[in-house]
């Protein structure tokens, strides 16, 4: 790929009062290890996803400093630590979290907070000190449409996240010809109805309502409502954990029945169902990764890719034992920070360097599988490597419903409607 320079023009004051820091800190400074730091969301509205997403990294930095025995770099094994602050999910801590994780603490790259809005904020405080980003969180494409020079993204973009659902439906459910689409009002939401919008008019289906709501609303109603007077055959929408929580239980509560419900971040995570119990049953959602996929060193030899990292049974093992909760499972959050990790080692490895520049090089060389799948960025560091799954609530277990390559379940279509869920009866095919 070509690495290009720097196309956006940071304000003055900003570049005054921040000084540019060497990225080739710790290892160059002869500490013995390789710092990755985090503005992590563990407290604040995306604490849910914030709290797998450092299980994930703890799990993955856990492996390669004691499966893989650290970074080969200079000519020996050099451990990895991972240094993280809480962001509370605020704008404001992010851009002070990363200013003091370069400065203070030094660190050799930068893992950006969860959510496309979080990850957008901070992006300019790393460019200015010319220091690795690296994105689990955030999908919005337009992140990637600023010109940054050091951002690079694992997550996949938002653009894609309903394409799998829309094709789904079209395939199996030939009579169904409505669709509404209802997303917050967020820099994420937006760009995944983007997307939604013009895959659903090129597969022909009609889109009879098409609505934002809020960010933070505590009342869907009156869209709610206004959605089921166009009488969509499904519904694509949502936005993150809470307003999808509050999406369904208000549909419920209008008795809004659709053959098909998938809702983006909420419907993909445990608390979901924790949350909404027989409510969430045949309630879909797109997810980068779940367990069950295929990726395995077998499959990267059949592609012909590099294979990094522990298996899907070794990385739920290790995210348990960094979460301290052998209950808690890994959603796809876990796993797109754990490779995250594996990304970063492989550079790093490729370029026999932690200084900032080469490493986003290497990065944008790499084409290789771990347990979450393959990875593969563009010159703007966008995500282009990475497929997505859909999955489904049924009997209180996510089942991988498409694509049918990827299948751990079939998809109940249509769902049970709320009175059916309410006596009982379960989201099977």
């Amino acid at each position: 790929m070509k690495f290009f320079s720097l196309k956006i023009i940071l304000p003055a004051v900003l570049i005054s009062i921040i000084p540019f820091i060497s990225t080739f800190s710790a290892f160059a400074a002869g500490h013995g290890k390789i710092v990755i730091g985090h503005s992590a969301c563990l407290s604040g509205k995306y604490a849910k996803a914030g709290e797998q997403a450092v299980g994930g990294i703890e799990a993955c930095v856990d492996w390669v400093n004691n499966e893989y025995g650290g970074i080969t770099l200079g000519g020996k094994k050099v451990p990895l630590k991972y240094k993280k602050y809480d962001c509370e999910s605020k704008k404001e801590s992010v851009t002070s979290l990363i200013g003091r994780l370069i400065t203070v603490d030094k660190v050799d790259v930068v893992f950006a907070p969860y959510s496309s809005g979080l990850t957008l904020r901070g992006a300019p405080i790393a460019e200015s000190h010319q220091m690795l980003y690296m994105d689990h969180g955030g999908a919005n494409n337009k992140i990637f449409e600023q010109g940054f020079r050091y951002a690079v993204q694992t997550i996949g973009p938002a653009t894609s996240y309903h394409k799998g659902t829309l094709d789904m439906v079209k395939k199996i459910a030939p009579d169904a010809k409505k669709v509404a689409l209802a997303y917050e009002d967020s820099e994420f939401a937006t760009m995944v109805m983007e997307g939604a919008k013009n895959h659903a008019e090129k597969l022909g289906f009609e889109i009879v309502f098409e609505r934002t709501y809020p960010k933070g609303t505590t009342d869907l109603t009156p869209l709610l409502s206004a959605m089921k007077a166009a009488k969509p055959d499904f519904v694509l929408g949502g936005g993150h954990f809470e307003d999808g929580q509050l999406f369904n239980r208000q549909m419920a509560d209008l008795n809004i029945n659709v053959d098909c419900l998938s809702l983006i971040a909420a419907a993909t995570l445990p608390a979901f169902s924790d949350a909404l119990g027989h409510m969430a049953e045949g309630v879909m959602g797109p997810s980068h990764w779940e367990y069950g996929v295929t990726y395995s060193k077998e499959a990267a030899k059949e592609k012909g890719k590099q294979w990094i990292g522990p298996s899907q049974d070794e990385f739920v093992s290790l995210f348990k034992k960094a979460t301290g909760d052998q209950k808690m499972l890994p959603d796809y959050h876990a796993a797109e920070a754990g490779a995250q990790v594996l990304a970063y080692v492989l550079a790093v490895e490729k370029t026999g360097s932690t200084d900032s520049d080469k490493v986003r090089a290497a990065l944008g060389d790499l084409e290789f599988m771990s347990f979450y799948g393959s990875w593969d960025i563009d010159d703007s560091g966008l995500q282009v490597g990475h497929s997505m799954v859909d999955v489904q609530w049924q009997d209180g277990k996510r089942v991988i419903v498409w694509p049918e390559s990827a299948q751990t379940g079939k998809p109940c279509y249509p769902m049970p409607t709320f009175d059916e869920k309410k006596d009982g009866k379960k989201a099977l095919p």
